[in-house]
């Protein structure tokens, strides 16, 4: 399976705009924020694996 490294863009009610950090890439991904850490806010970096994401330290 593959793990994608992202970056939390912003914040907008119970969404979280994602830019990808691992690559080269302009587009956001909008995710559901029940799918994050709760700890999660803007600027946090996350990692996506196994269908989860996981903040990286």
């Amino acid at each position: 399976m593959n793990t994608f490294e992202y970056m939390v863009v912003s914040l907008d009610g119970d969404y979280a705009n994602l830019k990808r950090t691992d690559e080269e890439s302009d587009e956001i991904k909008l995710v559901a924020r029940a799918l994050l850490p709760p700890e999660t806010d803007e600027g946090t970096r996350l990692k996506y694996e196994f269908l989860q994401y996981s903040i990286i330290a």
